[in-house]
């Protein structure tokens, strides 16, 4: 078992800690004050009763964070997690310094820590954005778009920079030369193309000038893997370098641009606060 000592692995300890000394506090501690108070002369003066009364600091501190840590952990865990997108490999549709919600339940409800799914709600659906823990490092959260689903049979050529899904090529339309902003102003004069997978269209970058480490990947994609790659074709390290990603190490659907930090772009990009991830 290997546990990765992230955000989640130090909230379920500090909910767990912060939990058990207020249980520890009502169990034992408070029935001795109560009865230390009980037994208080009623000529005791206030400060002697204060003193019996009073609840120690780690106590009071740890009744107070409980039910925040609690609900942090629930939050995270089972319904929402924030990103943020470090790189450029998801270009156009997510930018460098986007903060990005992702939907942890679309998958399935997985315990924290552990990731041991507990409930089966969904699967992920070819055309998804989706965080997942890199396979090489669990530790690492990777963001990439599925275009391959368990059984299919994939193949993408390197040179005319085309997608083959179960022997049928994925149809792409010129859209405009890309101008990029702030930290993306690098892909600038890329190709911006729609890719037409079989159950969503979106938008990807196309470098014509990129030299490529092999013309030809193939997959015959297994059970509970996918493949995944980034929007930004030639500049995105995803299955092509390092192979499929399993089932246990899917993340979320990433959902939702909730801001956009690039001081090369003057800091906040309003237009982007809101977006939907499509």
């Amino acid at each position: 078992m290997n546990w990765n000592w992230d955000l989640a692995t130090i909230l379920v300890l500090l909910t767990f800690a912060t939990g058990l000394i207020w249980l520890y506090d009502q169990i034992f501690l408070a029935p001795l004050r109560a009865r230390a108070n009980a037994h208080l002369s009623v000529h005791a003066s206030e400060a002697d009763r204060q003193e019996i009364e009073h609840i120690p600091f780690i106590v009071d501190l740890a009744r107070s964070l409980f039910p925040v840590f609690l609900i942090v952990l629930l939050l995270r865990s089972f319904l929402v997690e924030p990103f943020r997108i470090p790189s450029g490999s998801m270009m156009p549709t997510l930018l460098i310094g986007d903060f990005i919600l992702v939907n942890k339940f679309s998958y399935g409800i997985r315990l924290p820590v552990l990731n041991t799914k507990v409930i089966e709600i969904g699967k992920p659906q070819r055309g998804d954005v989706v965080v997942f823990r890199y396979p090489e490092d669990p530790s690492i959260p990777y963001i990439k778009r599925v275009v391959g689903l368990p059984g299919d049979l994939l193949e993408y050529n390197q040179i005319h920079k085309t997608l083959y899904i179960n022997g049928e090529q994925v149809r792409q339309d010129f859209v405009e030369t890309y101008i990029g902003e702030g930290q993306g102003s690098g892909f600038t004069g890329h190709e911006q193309r729609t890719e037409y997978l079989p159950e969503a269209d979106h938008a990807i970058l196309i470098d014509r000038k990129t030299e490529q480490q092999a013309p030809f990947y193939k997959w015959t994609v297994s059970d509970k893997e996918y493949v995944v790659f980034g929007d930004n074709r030639d500049n995105s390290r995803d299955s092509r370098y390092w192979g499929t990603v399993p089932e246990d190490n899917l993340i979320g659907k990433a959902f939702f641009i909730w801001m956009n930090w690039d001081l090369r772009n003057g800091g906040i990009s309003w237009q982007r606060i809101g977006t939907s991830i499509q």
